[in-house]
């Protein structure tokens, strides 16, 4: 359980009365006043001269589809309302209207920044290139700008030669599909930032991409943008088409009928059909193949005409030492860290000068995607809903065709509860917490190292020994690859950090922003944004704070005083709560110092328990028993916890260290969690029994979200593009039975989960409590958390009163009706009930 840290001062409800002294208006005298109010606009125009403005508003307000078609209700008529001596309700219309006008703005403002943002920064290029001409100067650009701006010209060049060509449309199919379906500007600056944000942030291949994941990767974002393009040319196609029409009489019998069939439509408030013709030239999705070739294709191009030259002075009878920025070839490594299986990739690497100073700029590389300014469109479909025009899918179904379909045909109604939790996330109103930034940014600025942030230093690399012992080089080889891990992991988490503070200062005047909201199949929610938002790291959530404040009373006071010690954690978060106030009392002076004096404080950090053996040790280890992790798999696990904390410097004493903590964790979950194994042995048992008639898991949540696991054998599939022959991967037709066995257990219980989430989130949003959510962390204002600490514990009484169990079997029974399953097991004797009672139920 958490809530926002920060609480600002209360601000004044909008839409509290004015004081008598505010109310007076020396224009209105205090009598019967004649007020015609303004029917809300549901009026569907014919949307080509605020097609941006309208269109979306306009479907929202649509009721249910009657026999397929949309229906909003009939405006009604202008009303003349008398007010006798009233005029607050004056005042309440004045302040509904600027409401209204302002969240319009607002709504602009969201629109432009989906549809306009790659075109702005093609601009940006060009005015810079002609401020260059002008002046006949370089400018001082960060050093990715400067990279880019070099690139710039000849790689759109370049693309509009490739979309000028007279080659077939065969050829053009087999390696550069959609080429011609974008600007070739547009095409060039999705491609360079799409590679170098890709090239930056991969620090496990070193300054290299694996050139599959490049090419989709590019050729997703290509047919993102082409999607906002169609879609924007059309509306302005059409509108140019209307006006000239209009001026010309047109008498055309075809055209007039067309024009009274749209006509005939609006009248009669069918939206659903109007939409149907906006869309009816939009091509279906790419899929991977297309992608691939079109992303390889500009790759290709940009390796041909992107170039870096050094900085070291040279003498001047000496040409320039220009080399290529990227180059395409074949690389042995692994394809991910945890695999230790190599293999030879085609990968593309980038020169060495590019990395250098790349973390100090990697912002200017942000695709400019943000949070959104108003609340996201309520969530209607697979794809409906979310952002306003970017492409919005509620299931990230990361290419599973099967759960995909099954999405796509369930019922509206059916996953009316999952659509609305999200909504209910995706209103939550956020801001940036700006005093917080200035004092990150300060840190940042000074070399991080501190409070979380990663070291903007690389830990320098080991000198060759004088002596050549081979055990003495065997040990220098070895420190010196890990010092060169440490750094790519830096050079990565800085980028990262760069990114997030970017994000951070985007966005720091404005008043409140929404992050729409999607699930994984399992019904974990996500926001959609990536960067800065308060799933991520203890960076992000201090740097968000709720938009709207709370006045914190004694309630608040207490929650605040708990917050804070489960913030130090150091065992402090496992204490009673009175002992955790003690603990805060106790500290009131260093607290209020840290408050006060954030950098140049005393940094008081008391000390308690033993830092070595905590939660974080053993947390992976317990939750990925469930999967059956194995001793190896618990060792390096804790490996890694134990090395992060940096006590334990010697290698060997490290292995023995992980070793006892493994054995001794494993033997105790055997011991504490019998029959929580008795559970995820039947539910093993369960997904044996359908993947032996080559059917995945599937299952349907307390919600009515339907769950198919993806795991398949996948297919190896070649394709041929314009660098190599590449291999794709996709989903088989034959299940991947281990997988779908071991995965199904955390899986089932991840969707419960979910389920409890949802159900709590939208009983908050009933009970008027601003709520957000990371999974099993619920967050709200500090006077509220009595009221959702209430909340959560009914629901998940609710939730797991019902025959969950009983339930799935059941499920699973009418699904394969030709497989006997095992029973049921026995449930125990707990009383549910005793957790409304529990005070540390949530923690």
């Amino acid at each position: 359980m958490g809530f926002a840290t920060f609480f600002p001062t209360p601000l004044p409800h909008r839409g509290t009365p004015p004081t008598k002294s505010q109310s007076l208006n020396p224009f209105f005298p205090s009598s019967f006043i004649p007020v015609t109010i303004k029917p809300s606009r549901s009026q569907f125009h014919i949307l080509f001269d605020s097609f941006n403005h309208n269109f979306v508003q306009e479907l929202e307000n649509c009721h249910e589809p009657v026999n397929g078609v949309y229906q909003t209700e009939s405006p009604d008529p202008p009303q003349r309302v008398f007010i006798q001596d009233s005029p607050w309700i004056l005042n309440d219309l004045l302040m509904k209207d600027i409401e209204e006008e302002k969240h319009n703005l607002l709504r602009r403002r969201q629109i432009q920044m989906e549809t306009e943002a790659l075109e702005n920064m093609v601009e940006e290029y060009r005015e810079i290139e002609r401020q260059m001409r002008e002046k006949n100067l370089i400018p001082n650009l960060p050093h990715v700008k400067a990279l880019f701006l070099g690139w710039f010209d000849p790689l759109k060049e370049a693309i509009e030669a490739e979309q000028k060509s007279k080659r077939t449309k065969k050829h053009k199919a087999a390696f550069a599909p959609h080429i011609d379906s974008l600007p070739a500007a547009k095409l060039a600056v999705i491609v360079m930032h799409k590679l170098m944000a890709l090239v930056s942030m991969e620090y496990h291949h070193a300054g290299c991409v694996l050139l599959v994941d490049a090419a989709v990767q590019i050729g997703m974002a290509v047919e993102q943008e082409v999607r906002i393009h169609n879609f924007l040319e059309k509306t302005r196609t059409r509108k140019s088409k209307k006006t000239e029409a209009d001026r010309e009489d047109c008498t055309d019998n075809d055209t007039q009928k067309l024009r009274k069939h749209v006509n005939g439509l609006i009248k009669r408030r069918r939206l659903k059909q109007v939409q149907m013709l906006l869309k009816e030239e939009e091509c279906g999705p790419w899929g991977r193949d297309t992608q691939a070739k079109l992303g390889c294709r500009l790759i290709d191009l940009l390796i041909q005409t992107a170039f870096v030259h050094s900085p070291i002075n040279q003498s001047a009878d000496t040409p320039p030492d220009i080399r290529p920025a990227f180059r395409h070839r074949f690389k042995v490594i692994s394809r991910n860290p945890e695999q230790k299986i190599l293999k030879n990739y085609g990968v593309i690497e980038c020169d060495p000068l590019i990395l250098a100073g790349m973390d100090k700029s990697v912002k200017h590389m942000l695709m400019p995607y943000m949070p959104m300014l108003v609340p996201p469109k309520k969530w209607k479909g697979y794809e409906n809903g979310g952002y306003l025009f970017l492409t919005s899918y509620i299931m990230r179904t990361h290419g599973s065709k099967k759960q995909q379909d099954v999405m796509k045909n369930v019922g509206r109604k059916q996953l009316r509860k999952v659509f609305e939790a999200l909504d209910t996330l995706g209103s939550t109103k956020w801001r940036v917490n700006g005093r917080l930034l200035g004092v990150v940014e300060h840190l940042w600025a000074a070399g991080g190292n501190v409070a979380g942030l990663i070291d903007r230093k690389d830990v320098p690399i080991p000198e060759r020994p004088p002596i050549e012992e081979l055990k003495q080089i065997q040990e220098w080889k070895w420190s010196v690859r890990k010092a060169e891990k440490i750094n790519l992991e830096r050079h990565s988490l800085r980028c990262d950090t760069e990114l997030k503070l970017s994000v951070a200062q985007k966005m720091k005047e404005e008043e409140g922003f929404h992050y729409p909201h999607n699930i994984d199949f399992r019904g974990r929610a996500y926001p959609m944004h990536s960067h800065l938002n308060h799933l991520s790291c203890d960076l992000c959530r201090g740097l968000l704070e709720f938009s709207e404040g709370r006045p914190l009373g004694k309630s608040g006071l207490h929650w605040l005083k708990i917050h804070l010690a489960n913030l130090y954690a150091g065992g402090i978060e496992k204490l009673s709560y009175d002992e955790r106030l003690a603990f805060v009392e106790n500290h009131l002076r260093d607290i209020f110092d840290s408050a006060d004096n954030p950098i140049n404080g005393n940094r008081c950090h008391p000390t308690f328990g033993n830092f070595q053996i905590d939660r974080k040790l053993v947390k992976q280890t317990v939750m990925t028993s469930v999967y059956g992790v194995t001793f190896v798999g618990a060792r390096e696990q804790m490996k890694r916890r134990l090395q992060e904390k940096g006590l334990i410097n010697d290698e060997q004493l490290l292995f023995t260290a992980a070793c006892y903590a493994a054995k001794v964790t494993l033997t105790a979950l055997g011991e504490i969690f019998g029959a929580a194994r008795v559970i995820m042995g039947w539910l093993g048992d369960c997904a044996k029994v359908i993947t032996s008639e080559n059917h995945p898991v599937s299952w349907t949540t307390p919600l009515g979200l339907p769950v198919i696991q993806p795991y398949c054998k996948t297919e190896r599939h070649l394709i041929k593009t314009s660098l190599q022959f590449l291999a794709l991967r996709r989903e088989g037709n034959t299940v991947d039975a281990k997988k779908q066995r071991s995965a199904f257990p955390p899986n089932f219980i991840h969707s419960l989960d979910s389920s409890h989430m949802m159900m709590t989130a939208l009983a908050c949003r009933d009970a008027g409590l601003c709520f957000a959510g990371v999974h099993d962390s619920f967050w709200t204002h500090a006077c509220d958390v009595e009221k959702m600490s209430h909340i959560l514990r009914e629901k998940f009484v609710e939730l797991y009163n019902m025959p969950i169990l009983e339930n799935l079997l059941e499920g699973f029974e009418t699904s394969h009706p030709r497989l006997a399953f095992p029973p049921v097991p026995e449930r125990g004797d707990f009383d549910l009930g005793k957790v409304l009672e529990s005070p540390y139920f949530f923690n």
